[in-house]
């Protein structure tokens, strides 16, 4: 699939910025809105891995989502555990929200 000129954009900044999340997010966004959600899926899994102590927890969901959409029902319960699982470590009221989406989207697939 054909790079668009905004992944080319974030991916110059990521050169610069190598573990900066909101630009990995970002990149993922934009090749999940270009259709490429095994891509996206990899640069949310490459996003978590960044920080595993305190990871960036709407990532677990969007990948679970692209993994959903490309196919992929069992990577995607892989990631939708580890979500959750990292949501209830981080225990903020956020990450207790997050944990809740994570949780009813696995429940949709198991």
């Amino acid at each position: 699939m054909t790079k668009t000129l905004r992944m080319e954009q974030i991916e110059a900044m990521l050169v610069d910025e190598p573990n900066d999340e909101f630009l990995r997010y970002g990149l993922a966004m934009e090749h999940s809105s270009a259709g490429n959600d095994a891509q996206a899926a990899i640069v949310l899994q490459e996003l978590i891995a960044l920080n595993p102590t305190k990871p960036y927890i709407p990532a677990f969901l969007m990948a679970g989502q692209a993994l959903l959409r490309a196919g992929d029902d069992d990577r995607a319960a892989t990631v939708l555990k580890a979500g959750i699982e990292a949501s209830t470590r981080a225990g903020t009221a956020d990450a207790l929200h997050a944990r809740g989406e994570l949780q009813g989207l696995l429940s949709t697939i198991e």
